[in-house]
């Protein structure tokens, strides 16, 4: 596995990591044994970035990988997130927020720690700016933490470009994550060239659409109950419809190569710069095997123009987000 730098921190990392939303039951029923394998599998194969947060399974997934991984502790660079938070809605229901307190982050720092097992967070993210909190308030916060030896470095995910230079004004920035694919390419407007000037790893997540850019969803049967794509605008029936023509060039690309969709459009991510590394969420070992492949998958200067003119920016059918979701990203 080839290795890219997370930002000027000197920290090295798989080129492709390993996304652990999946694993809590975001995407239909977990399976504990087989996520084990797979985190096992993971490390066994040279993967060594982890990413988790502490609002996926609302901790559960931390506790996952502290209870599977602190033993290899020494093999892998260590994320999470914190800042989602839920709050009651009307008529008893919840309702989904951010919380970027100064105070709230270090008491969601120590709960993590102890969750994960772990000494010290490698990579810790503000998962989202929080309106009511000047971000520069929970950047110095992240940076006290660094100075205890809590964390090594910080990340921000689906932050603007403006808010991005604020915080690295703050404390150096090593990580922007945000969702970036071949159907999710506006970063590439403002916080992908500010990430290159800066000297940020720009972290893409859901690099293969939420499964989509496999191939593997084509149809509202194939999402299971509970599945966080039942309720996502581009997952819709009619969307879904709309969207399946995008495939065909990647099915084009992939099918003389021997490749899948899956590992082509990995291996368009990770054309796109040195400082970009993807974090598809696996949760099955086979997964696992298959989209790693795409570290090696060099595509030619003319497969890499017909993906970019198959999917231009605003391609996809959908927004990535309903609209109580949408309203915390790109602040």
């Amino acid at each position: 596995m080839r290795n890219r730098e997370l930002g000027k921190g000197g920290i090295k990392v798989s080129a492709i990591g390993l996304g652990c939303w999946g694993m809590s039951g975001s995407y239909g029923p977990a399976d504990e044994a087989e996520s084990e394998a797979t985190l096992h599998r993971a490390l066994d194969v040279g993967v060594t970035l982890i990413d988790t947060a502490d609002s996926y399974g609302e901790g559960h997934n931390e506790s996952l990988i502290g209870r599977v991984l602190s033993p290899r502790r020494a093999e892998f660079v260590l994320a999470t997130k914190t800042g989602w938070v839920k709050r009651p809605g009307p008529g008893g229901s919840e309702a989904v927020g951010v919380d970027g307190r100064p105070e709230r982050i270090r008491s969601a720092c120590e709960a993590s720690l102890a969750r994960l097992r772990a000494e010290v967070i490698d990579l810790y993210y503000l998962h989202r700016v929080d309106p009511e909190v000047p971000v520069e308030e929970s950047i110095g916060a992240m940076a006290g933490l660094v100075a205890e030896g809590k964390v090594r470095a910080i990340g921000l995910s689906e932050v603007s470009e403006a808010t991005l230079r604020r915080a690295h004004d703050v404390h150096p920035i090593s990580a922007l994550q945000s969702e970036y694919s071949l159907w999710t390419r506006e970063p590439e407007a403002s916080v992908m060239p500010a990430c290159r000037e800066l000297g940020i790893a720009f972290v893409p997540f859901s690099p293969l659409g939420r499964g989509f850019l496999t191939g593997a969803v084509t149809g509202r049967s194939q999402i299971q109950p509970g599945d966080w794509r039942a309720n996502n605008p581009r997952f819709t029936e009619e969307n879904l419809a709309r969207n399946l023509a995008l495939l065909e060039t990647l099915d084009s690309i992939a099918r003389p190569r021997g490749a899948t969709p899956a590992q082509v459009a990995l291996a368009w991510v990770l054309s796109r710069g040195p400082q970009l590394i993807p974090i598809p969420g696996m949760k099955r070992r086979s997964h696992l095997d298959e989209n790693l492949e795409a570290a090696d998958l060099d595509l030619s200067p003319d497969e890499l123009s017909l993906l970019d003119a198959a999917f231009p920016p605003g391609a996809a059918a959908g927004d990535r987000y309903t609209p109580d979701v949408a309203r915390w990203a790109g602040r």
